[in-house]
């Protein structure tokens, strides 16, 4: 079902761009929704940030729309393409909290193209995050 298939989207949506953009610099609630060459790509970004000494303060506001794109079925693994839009409030600071980038006053438009995936054979009924499309 298209519609519960969204709502589960834009939860895992929200869920991993909180994850990936709290002060922890840790995926800890993503994790599973995530495939391992995403996970690892996130963690490698992560690791270079904190190295840096650097935070990320995020506000996720809400997701203005999630549309399938596409879905494509290969063999028995089922691709499905979503176009998000959301909005953010976020910013990176140092370690002395002095802001980098970003504008932690400010309601930020995110378009991202995000590609789910699942095995339809899998007892496991969950999508993972294979893909970023930029």
């Amino acid at each position: 079902d298209q519609k519960e298939f969204l709502n589960g989207a834009k939860i895992a949506y929200e869920t991993i761009i909180t994850d990936f953009s709290d002060s922890d610099n840790k995926l800890i609630s993503s994790k599973p929704l995530l495939n391992k060459e995403i996970y690892n790509q996130f963690n490698e970004a992560l690791k270079e940030r904190n190295a840096r000494g650097h935070y990320a303060e995020i506000t996720f506001i809400g997701v203005n729309s999630a549309t399938i794109k596409e879905h494509k079925k290969i063999n028995k693994i089922l691709n499905v393409t979503v176009d998000f839009i959301g909005e953010v409030i976020t910013c990176i600071k140092d370690k002395d909290k002095k802001i980098i980038s970003g504008d932690p006053k400010k309601i930020k438009k995110i378009y991202d193209t995000w590609v789910f995936s699942r095995d339809t054979t899998s007892v496991n009924p969950n999508w993972q995050l294979v893909n970023i499309l930029t």
